[in-house]
């Protein structure tokens, strides 16, 4: 996919979100999209994408439809129908209060196939440094109402202002349940998209995005790179080696999940483990 430079801000979920985070870990293979050239080319229950209608935060029509996917991406579209909340965490929002957020899971189509797009936090921040995730972000006022329609609009909304991502090239196809982050208070909506048209990205705030890229689904489903990592805390949870970073917390989670109810998970050795640190 692609990259280029527009300004904007990150989102202070980005900064405070502690869900993920990166170690020098060897194997697979990602495209890093910063700095490159352009290539051409919330509900507690599932809501599917149906052929519904919205408004983007800027007043641009969003329409939300799983109708014109491609083939490969269906089996997610599928699932994004009938998924529980329980089935993709056992945390689940309280019944009151949380911060409301969303982020963007975005898949696209690049010279290795079927991929996902990921941000690295900068490593000269002060909490969570180097963490990859999706992009998003809390809900704005303009976003409108968390249980309506206002998480497409965040997840959208964030998307382009930490990537630069131009939104309509996105197709909307879905809407995950509510999760929750206990250790954040942050009730997130993942958003499902399928980049239809692509658009150059890049981090849009060097000071708290390092790098935008993308990784092949074909390398989230090997087996070699999968792993279980390990919190002092004693939290245990999927994860993903992806180049120099790792991916856990809150971003694998998603993302375990979305594999297993697509039919698209391998079988992997559970019993490999990376251990964090405290910092994590």
């Amino acid at each position: 996919m692609r990259s280029g430079t527009t300004s904007g801000t990150t989102s202070d979920m980005t900064r405070d979100l502690a869900d993920d985070t990166a170690r020098d870990l060897a194997g697979g293979t990602t495209r890093d999209t910063a700095g490159d050239a352009t290539r051409d080319r919330p509900r507690d229950t599932p809501r599917t994408a149906g052929a519904s209608r919205t408004e983007s935060s800027e007043g641009a029509p969003v329409q939300v439809t799983d109708q014109g996917l491609p083939e490969w991406l269906e089996p997610v579209a599928r699932a994004a129908r009938t998924v529980q909340p329980h089935q993709l965490s056992r945390f689940l929002p309280p019944e009151s209060g949380g911060r409301q957020s969303a982020v963007l899971v975005l898949f696209g189509e690049g010279e290795q196939g079927p991929e996902l797009l990921l941000l690295e936090r900068a490593g000269t921040l002060r909490s969570h440094a180097g963490q990859p995730s999706f992009p998003g972000g809390a809900l704005d006022p303009e976003d409108g109402d968390p249980d309506g329609d206002g998480p497409v609009r965040a997840a959208l909304r964030e998307a382009r202002e930490e990537t630069g991502l131009d939104p309509s090239g996105v197709q909307v196809f879905g809407v995950l349940p509510r999760l929750y982050i206990p250790v954040s208070g942050f009730v997130v909506t993942p958003v499902l998209g399928w980049w239809r048209e692509p658009s150059p990205v890049a981090p849009v705030s060097p000071q708290e995005t390092a790098r935008v890229f993308t990784v092949p689904v074909a390398h989230l489903t090997d087996p070699r790179y999968r792993a279980m990592a390990i919190h002092p805390s004693g939290h245990r949870g999927p994860a993903f080696r992806v180049g120099p970073a790792l991916v856990w917390g809150f971003t694998a989670g998603v993302i375990d999940r979305i594999l297993h109810y697509a039919g698209w998970e391998r079988p992997w050795d559970r019993e490999r483990e990376v251990p964090l640190d405290a910092r994590s």
